[in-house]
């Protein structure tokens, strides 16, 4: 049962909706309702979409001041021939006469049900992605018969050069190279069918040329090009519509009714008739009920919560949690992991522009089509409180998909056996980004020393899965993806850091501290990860681990040096590295030691001394991918925590209407790492644990009241009000674990 804050706002209405083929229905509101996004004019161009996904297809929707109902649709593994993440096409409705919006216009996201609902003098239209099949439908509803036209918009005409400005970050090097890549265009079908059939098909590759540059032709034969013949796109049909030229269809007469869907796919296969094949029996799948949909999203938005009142930022707050946790239930459930530079809701920056620049191409984001580690994790982090652990999977898949072609590449360049190390920067098959390892490079290091030796986030990713275990005991997932990734992993740093020194200890060196400090010896994330991993693999199930596994994360626990920690102006603090030098990035990689690797912290040992290491940092940001915020509900800093992270749900992007497209401070919009440091933040501020026990309310300001509900290690949920400086309601499942619970006050 979902607890209720007294001083949270009360919704008193009921609202009412459509069923597919039913009557309309009424419902008590729910909390999450008071953030739903309502718009009560037309928008004048992209900048004035509405985001909405299934987890898997996207589409950003808006009402022009014609009265056109336009949306862009998106896939999460719509990969082209450069490696590039793009849109699937987009899809003008017109209405004859058109859809009113001069008076009583509304367009609204009901976030409870997963819908855009548009309404206005007796039209209703229904706009939703189905939670259930990778199809985005339109239902309307008229006071007067109106005609309908459907057309498909396509930008990527012609096959042309790939240039510099088609990928912000390996772009220039890329067109420079002698493989000469190409935007391949996309292709309508011809078909006597009503409807409009249009995809994009990968006919060459980039993966060839990553092993030719990084030196790798022998393992051609080894692994299957995971680009060549890999298709994307879409089918529009429409119940009583006919074709009306190559790319639209329309209503066969004037209904009060209208009904049309776009049914998504990729897919790699031999033939484009093959993909045509996938895609016709997607089609003739019986749709499920829009009850079910609905279904999905209210059992969604019922597995966690932080709803907060009582100070005048709380609204700012919460609204930035709730969409933000939206943006990722659009977006987490698909084919690949999530974009930090975009997610699947990128649009042009500058609507009407050439399509072929930055300026016009909705496909364009800043820093590519790479994964970068340090930005994708801070996705991943919040979903362990939010319980939304199948959105994890699509993450984790793509490592362990790409560990065979890892443990080759590491096995070419060093002879390592049993070992594997992923990219900072990397194609979601496992390469470096090509111009990050360096189109003239002979090491096997990549030539960008911003990450030649950023090799930190492999023993992040082992953090994330093992939380991941402690959260769902999920054994199954520790044998087959957690310990099959992490072995190799830290094996490749114990190899490649082969040196002991004096004392017997490991000499991390030659090394870095994170991209900021590019020369380093014993730096403070590697050793700090390591600290914090070791003793937590040895303590899974034996039937999970073998012996000669313990036996080998035993011997490096027991020859790791110390944590860096020196005096520096009479007080001790955690240090970046035991020596570093080059500083060139703005990062704290001391602090690496409170989070992402909770070695210090609330209820941990020397807490003092990381307070103070966080209150003398180099380095204070407090948007996109940096993390003061996450420190600071670490270190119990209530006030500050607070005082960042409403900071950080006020930095609304001015340039579009939708609340959670931030950015593009140092990334892209929307961008996905300021939006989810709110979530990683509050819930730190309101639950953090150490082994069994539980803190609760460990940097929680007293002003700030809350009705939450949040996950915990040892399948563990807690249910909680807290009003006034007291916490008024607790309920803890299983309730044996209501024992383990700390009530902590913050500082």
């Amino acid at each position: 049962m979902r607890l209720r804050s007294k001083v949270l706002p009360a919704i008193c209405c009921l609202i009412l909706w459509s069923l597919a083929g039913g009557i309309p229905a009424a419902h008590a509101a729910a909390p999450e309702d008071a953030y739903d996004v309502v718009w009560e004019t037309p928008s004048k161009d992209s900048s004035g979409s509405m985001p909405l996904g299934n987890g898997d297809i996207g589409i950003n929707a808006w009402v022009e001041a014609s009265g056109d109902l336009i949306f862009y649709v998106s896939k999460t593994d719509a990969w082209d021939e450069n490696g590039r993440l793009c849109k699937v096409g987009r899809v003008r409705v017109k209405f004859d006469p058109p859809l009113p919006v001069t008076r009583d216009f509304r367009q609204e996201l009901k976030l409870r049900d997963g819908v855009i609902e548009i309404t206005g003098q007796g039209a209703r239209l229904s706009l939703w992605v189905d939670a259930n099949q990778p199809v985005v439908r339109l239902e309307t509803q008229f006071a007067a018969p109106v005609r309908c036209r459907a057309t498909v918009e396509l930008w990527r005409l012609r096959e042309r050069p790939f240039g510099g400005d088609d990928d912000s970050h390996s772009g220039g090097g890329l067109a420079a190279s002698a493989f000469k890549p190409t935007v391949l265009p996309d292709v309508v079908v011809a078909s006597e069918k009503p409807r409009v059939v249009w995809y994009h098909r990968d006919t060459r590759s980039v993966y060839g040329l990553g092993l030719q540059v990084q030196h790798l032709e022998a393992l051609k034969d080894r692994f299957a090009d995971p680009l060549l013949n890999f298709t994307f796109g879409a089918s529009l049909s429409g119940a009583g519509f006919v074709r009306d030229g190559a790319q639209a269809i329309k209503s066969a007469a004037p209904s009060k009714q209208h009904a049309l869907w776009v049914t998504v796919l990729a897919a790699q296969t031999e033939t484009p008739e093959a993909w045509l094949a996938q895609l016709d029996r997607l089609e003739k799948k019986p749709a499920p009920s829009r009850r079910a949909h609905e279904t999905w999203w209210r059992e969604f938005w019922q597995r966690s919560w932080v709803l907060i009142d009582g100070a005048p930022e709380a609204k700012t707050v919460a609204r930035g949690y709730i969409l933000q946790r939206f943006m990722n239930a659009c977006s987490g459930r698909g084919g690949s992991p999530i974009k930090f530079n975009g997610s699947i809701f990128t649009v042009e920056d500058q609507p009407g522009a050439s399509p072929e620049t930055p300026q016009g191409d909705p496909d364009w984001r800043r820093w590519g089509g790479n994964y970068w580690f340090q930005n994708t994790r801070l996705a991943y982090w919040p979903m362990l409180a939010a319980g939304d652990f199948d959105m994890m999977d699509a993450w984790f898949r793509m490592y362990r998909d790409a560990l065979p072609l890892s443990r080759a590449r590491i096995q070419t360049y060093y002879g390592f056996a049993d070992a594997a190390q992923f990219p900072e920067t990397m194609y979601w098959w496992g390469l470096p980004n090509n111009s990050d390892y360096g189109w003239n490079n002979q090491a096997p290091e990549p030539a960008n020393s911003y990450i030649a030796r950023y090799w930190n986030g492999g023993l992040e990713l082992v953090a994330v899965m093992l939380d991941r275990y402690d959260f769902t005991q999920d054994r199954p997932f520790a044998k087959e993806t957690l310990v099959p990734l992490a072995d190799p992993l830290i094996n490749f740093l114990n190899q490649y850091w082969s040196k002991r020194d004096a004392n017997g200890k490991i000499r991390f060196d030659p090394a870095q501290s994170l991209e900021t400090w590019h020369a380093a010896v014993n730096p403070l994330p590697e050793i700090a990860g390591l600290r914090f991993l070791l003793p937590r693999l040895l303590a899974l199930p034996a039937g999970v681990t073998t012996a000669d596994q313990r036996a080998r994360w035993q011997k490096m626990l027991d020859e790791l040096p110390p944590v860096p920690v020196a005096e520096v102006n009479g007080v001790e603090l955690l240090r970046p590295a035991e020596s570093y030098s080059r500083k060139s990035n703005s990062e704290n990689p001391e602090l690496y030691a409170v989070f992402p690797y909770r070695l210090y912290g609330v209820g941990r040992p020397e807490l003092a001394m990381a307070r103070d290491t966080y209150a003398r940092r180099a380095n204070r940001h407090n948007k996109g991918w940096c993390q003061d915020s996450i420190q600071a509900a670490c270190l119990g800093l209530g006030e500050e925590a607070a005082r960042l992270v409403a900071a950080r749900a006020a930095q609304i992007n001015p340039a579009n209407r939708f609340p959670a497209m931030w950015g593009p401070n140092f990334d892209w919009i929307p961008d996905q790492d300021h939006g989810n440091n709110i979530l990683t933040t509050l819930q730190y501020m309101l639950l953090q644990s150490e082994g069994k026990k539980i803190y609760l309310l460990p940097a929680w300001p007293k002003d700030w009241n809350v009705d939450f509900k949040l996950h915990a290690p040892l399948k563990t949920t807690i249910e909680g009000v807290y009003r006034d400086g007291k916490i008024a309601e607790l309920n803890v499942t299983p309730p044996e674990r209501k024992a383990d619970i700390v009530v902590l006050e913050s500082q």
